[in-house]
C-alpha cells in the first residue's frame, strides 16, 4: 500500500490535539466533530487514489459503487467544494493544519480560472479561492477569482442578456441556461466590486432579470432548462435535464434558485430578487410531499413518493439559504430559522455517511441524476460544503440574534 505523506500524517496528528471553538448549539459542536473526524479520513484515501489514478484528478466528487473515492479534474463544475470544506473546517477550528489543507487542495485548483467550457466557474472558484480570500486576504486568490470572472464573462452575450450554461445538445438546444447557473452570479458581484467594472455587475443583474421572468411557474416552481432563440432572444423551450419531467419540480433546483435569488438581493438591495426567494421557500415548505423531516424527495412531483430517494444536497443548500434569508425577512426569521435548524438536526441524526467509511464524506443519501440512475442515494461533495455552511451561518447566527421584534 502507498505510504501516505507529511502532509496527511501531520493532519492527523496535529488534528486530534486541537481545540475547537465552543459552540453555543449542540448540533454544530457535533456535526462538525463528526465532519472533522470523516474529512481527515477522506484525505488518506485521497492521498491513495492521487498515487493510482490519473494526476489530473485533484478532488472528491463522490464514491463510486466499490468504495473507492471519485476523484474530479478542474473539468468537473464540482471541483472547489472540498477545498471550500477544508476552508469551513479551519473557519470553525481556527486550525492551522487545516489551512495548510484547504491552500493545497485550493492551489490544485489555479488553471481552472482560465477554463471557459461552461457556466460553473463561480461554483469552482468562489467556494474554493473565494472563502480562501476572506479567511486569509491572500492577494493570490484576488488575482485568480478575477481572471475567473473575465473567463465567465466570455459565456455572457450582450444581445441575449443571459450567461450560456451548456455548450452540448446543440442539436436540439441554440442557446441553454439553467437555474443552477443563479448560483455563478456571486462571482461577478464580487468582481465588480473589486475591479469597479459594472460589465460584471450588468451581466449578472441582466441575467438574474432574466431569469426572474422565464424560469418560473405562478405557484414560483422553476424549470430547469429555459431554451433561448438565438436570433429574438425569445424562450422557446422551457424542460428539464435532470428532473423527473419538463414541467415537474426538481428538488435541487428549487433549491438553487432560494439560494441564487437570496444572493441577488444582498447584492443589488431588488426587492424582486427577495420576492422571489421568499416565493421559491414557500413554494418548497407548503409543498404536499415534503417528509416531516423536511427533506426533499429528489423531486417534488416524483411519480413513487414515498418511495423515491430523498436529496440531501437539496436540504442543506436550502438550510444555508434559510439562515441568510431571516437577515432579509425579519417578520419570518423564527420559522425560516426552526426550519433550517429541523433539516440540520435532521441531516446530523439520521443522513450521516458511515462513520470511517463512505470514503470520508460527511453526508450520504444525495441524488445526482435519477432520470440516468446517477449518483443516486451517494454521498456528493456539494451536499457536505452546504451542510458545513450551514452549521457555521447557524452558529453565527446564534451568537449575533437578530433584534426581536
Amino acid at each position: 500500500m502507498k505510504i501516505i505523506n507529511v502532509f496527511v500524517v501531520s493532519i492527523l496528528i496535529f488534528s486530534a490535539c486541537s481545540v475547537q471553538k465552543p459552540a453555543q448549539d449542540e448540533v454544530v459542536s457535533q456535526a462538525f466533530d463528526f465532519a472533522g473526524s470523516q474529512i481527515r479520513y477522506a484525505l488518506t484515501g485521497i492521498e491513495e487514489a492521487e498515487g493510482s489514478t490519473d494526476p489530473k484528478k485533484i478532488s472528491p466528487r463522490s464514491v463510486r459503487a466499490d468504495g473507492s473515492i471519485e476523484m474530479v479534474s478542474i473539468g468537473d463544475w464540482t471541483c472547489g467544494f472540498f477545498p471550500g470544506e477544508l476552508w469551513y473546517m479551519y473557519e470553525y477550528t481556527s486550525d492551522p493544519e487545516w489551512k495548510l489543507a484547504a491552500e493545497k487542495f485550493t492551489d490544485k485548483l489555479e488553471p481552472v480560472q482560465y477554463y471557459k467550457g461552461d457556466h460553473d466557474i463561480g461554483f469552482r472558484v468562489y467556494c474554493s479561492y473565494g472563502n480562501g480570500l476572506r479567511l486569509t486576504g491572500n492577494e493570490k486568490y484576488k488575482e485568480i477569482m478575477m481572471q475567473s470572472a473575465r473567463s465567465l464573462m466570455t459565456r455572457y452575450n450582450p444581445q441575449m442578456g443571459l450567461i450560456r450554461s451548456w455548450d452540448f445538445n446543440k442539436d436540439k438546444w441554440q442557446y441553454p441556461v439553467i437555474i443552477d447557473n443563479m448560483m455563478n452570479l456571486e462571482l461577478l458581484f464580487w468582481a465588480c466590486k473589486e475591479s469597479g467594472d459594472s460589465a460584471f455587475y450588468q451581466a449578472a443583474v441582466s441575467h438574474a432579470d432574466k431569469t426572474l421572468t422565464n424560469h418560473f411557474r405562478a405557484d414560483n416552481s422553476s424549470y430547469h432548462v429555459v431554451v433561448y432563440d438565438t436570433i429574438t432572444g425569445s424562450a422557446y423551450l422551457k424542460c428539464t435535464h435532470q428532473g423527473y419531467a419538463d414541467e415537474s419540480a426538481w428538488a435541487r433546483g428549487q433549491a438553487w434558485g432560494a439560494y441564487g435569488f437570496t444572493v441577488c438581493y444582498r447584492e443589488t438591495q431588488n426587492p424582486a430578487y427577495l420576492k422571489k426567494a421568499e416565493g421559491i421557500i414557500s413554494f418548497i415548505f407548503n409543498n404536499p410531499h415534503l417528509p416531516t423531516d423536511l427533506i426533499p424527495y429528489w423531486d417534488y412531483n416524483a411519480p413513487n413518493i414515498p418511495d423515491e430517494p430523498k436529496d440531501v444536497s437539496a436540504a442543506s443548500i436550502v438550510a444555508s439559504a434559510l439562515y441568510e434569508l431571516c437577515q432579509y425577512l425579519p417578520d419570518r426569521a423564527e420559522q425560516y430559522k426552526k426550519w433550517a435548524d429541523t433539516i440540520l438536526e435532521s441531516l446530523n441524526k439520521n443522513y450521516r455517511a458511515t462513520a470511517g467509511g463512505d470514503g470520508g464524506f460527511v453526508l450520504s443519501h444525495s441524488v445526482g441524476d435519477k432520470r440516468t440512475d446517477s449518483e443516486v442515494d451517494v454521498p456528493l461533495v456539494y451536499a457536505d460544503y452546504y451542510f458545513l455552511e450551514a452549521l457555521l451561518r447557524k452558529q453565527q447566527m446564534e451568537e449575533n440574534p437578530l433584534p426581536k421584534r
